[in-house]
């Protein structure tokens, strides 16, 4: 195991503890907006990962969702989504993940990437150029190539014009499958493809932090990821991810 993958793990399971000590609790609202939620223990469990992850290395750079850059100029930053599904965890559903991925700051190149769920204590690990993990056995996408075989989660986003986007897409798609699924976390949703629970997801817009670790698992995984900037909100980006072998961009 490398060093940041060591970093990762640690920085991940620490924050879990953390939000699933504090499920079920009464929580401070900093932000309660038309679609989303946020909260002040977002912004604690941010705090923990940093100061975990530049108490061992200070140079290194984070891109979080709650603090935007900080760190040092080293050649290593960590995108981290202290929660997400936030507005999950808030209502009392047990389905919310931390997300911490490393890349090299100048290339852009993954270099590992990590979701830990604390409610199910489920681990997705991977590494550059190994094999991903879920709890320290070796996983991979389904092998389900038909749309009529396939379940598929569609992410509704947080503007009008991104939910009127996203409910014409969910029809060409429903019509097709075996089921859809519409669960509230991106990255769980991506590390669900790496082991073969789902066979694809797709949103219209959707954050970096979100899906960093995931999109690495899911590629490691065999799967496929599209991703392109999003029409809607500059900023941010539509994502189609599957198991490598589904066909769905026609009904895209």
């Amino acid at each position: 195991m490398s060093n940041l993958l060591s970093i990762a793990i640690e920085a991940a399971t620490q924050a879990g503890k953390l939000i699933k000590e504090n499920f079920g609790a009464d929580l401070t609202v900093n932000e309660m907006q038309r679609h989303d939620i946020k909260l002040e223990l977002d912004v604690r469990s941010q705090k923990l990962i940093t100061d975990i992850i530049l108490g061992h290395n200070p140079d290194h750079a984070i891109l979080g969702e709650e603090e935007g850059d900080i760190g040092g100029n080293g050649d290593i930053e960590w995108i981290v989504d202290p929660i997400d599904g936030t507005v999950n965890f808030y209502f009392n559903i047990p389905h919310f993940c931390v997300s911490i991925a490393a890349r090299n700051r100048e290339t852009k190149e993954s270099l590992v990437g990590v979701i830990y769920d604390p409610m199910m204590n489920e681990l997705w690990t991977v590494e550059k150029g190994g094999v991903p993990q879920l709890n320290g056995k070796p996983i991979s996408a389904s092998a389900r190539a038909e749309m009529k075989e396939a379940v598929v989660t569609v992410g509704f986003s947080k503007s009008k014009s991104a939910l009127d986007a996203g409910f014409e897409r969910y029809k060409r798609i429903a019509y097709e499958v075996r089921k859809t699924r519409m669960l509230g976390s991106a990255a769980l949703a991506l590390a669900y493809i790496a082991c073969g629970r789902l066979d694809a997801y797709v949103e219209e817009q959707i954050s970096l932090w979100d899906i960093a670790a995931g999109v690495m698992l899911v590629e490691a995984a065999g799967g496929k990821i599209m991703t392109q900037a999003s029409t809607i909100k500059p900023g941010t980006m539509f994502i189609c991810a599957t198991n490598g072998k589904l066909d769905i961009e026609p009904y895209l």
